[in-house]
């Protein structure tokens, strides 16, 4: 499989890229900082330059042609302010989905984020209510799109643990517990395999059942829903 990853630096991206290069597939991330390719090669992936808050859609569209499916992985970060969170987190993920749609790849996972159904509680401060605006009109415009194969995974609070390989992956609402950044790297190359769980908004903690498993009631569900 080729996979393109946008926001390929991050540290959901990196840990992707690894499972993904170790299992012979072919991985580019679009890294918008140069000085970062080191670290994606050690990932084992292909760097691809690419500023997604100054490129348009036909030069993300060719930098990921002939690619397999699209992560979007990118987000401005929690030292951002608000105007990133927009420019980021929702605009450059439309950017990107404009381009998968151009470039023909229809397999596209989205990572947002929990809570984007809610309004954000006013203690949270502007920055946060600006996060959760963007990661929820990102969803909508994917929502919204019949050229894409959409995936939208929802992870809880992101820890830096070691992945534990079992994990809680269901419909809205699971609950806001922890799960590690290696578990969610884990369950989106599941995703990826699993052609037959697309159009799905998931959400994802740590909990009980091995990934594979999960992933594989997922698409159980899918076949009793077609047939």
């Amino acid at each position: 499989m080729n996979v393109a990853i946008a926001g390929g630096h991050g540290k959901i991206a990196l840990r992707l890229a690894r499972l993904l290069a170790a299992r012979g597939d072919t991985v580019l991330s679009l890294i918008r900082n140069p000085d970062h390719a080191d670290d994606v090669r050690a990932a084992g992936a292909g760097p691809v330059p690419c500023d997604l808050e100054r490129a348009d859609a036909a030069e993300v569209a060719e930098k990921i042609t002939g690619a397999d499916a699209v992560v979007f992985a990118a987000g401005a970060g929690p030292g951002s302010g608000a105007g990133r969170k927009e420019t980021v987190d929702r605009a450059a993920a439309v950017l990107v989905a404009d381009a998968a749609e151009r470039a023909g790849v229809r397999p596209f996972l989205q990572i947002s984020a929990m809570g984007v159904d809610t309004e954000p509680a006013a203690d949270r401060g502007e920055v946060w209510a600006a996060y959760i605006r963007a990661k929820k009109e990102a969803e909508e415009d994917l929502r919204a799109r019949d050229g894409l194969d959409w995936l939208i995974l929802r992870p809880g609070r992101l820890t830096d643990d070691p992945g534990t390989g079992t994990v809680t992956l269901a419909a809205p609402y699971v609950g806001h517990e922890a799960v590690t950044r290696d578990d969610v790297a884990a369950v989106i190359v599941a995703l990826l395999d699993a052609r037959g769980v697309r159009r799905r908004v998931l959400e994802l903690i740590g909990g009980d059942t091995p990934v594979d498993a999960a992933v594989a009631a997922l698409a159980r569900d899918a076949r009793d829903t077609r047939e």
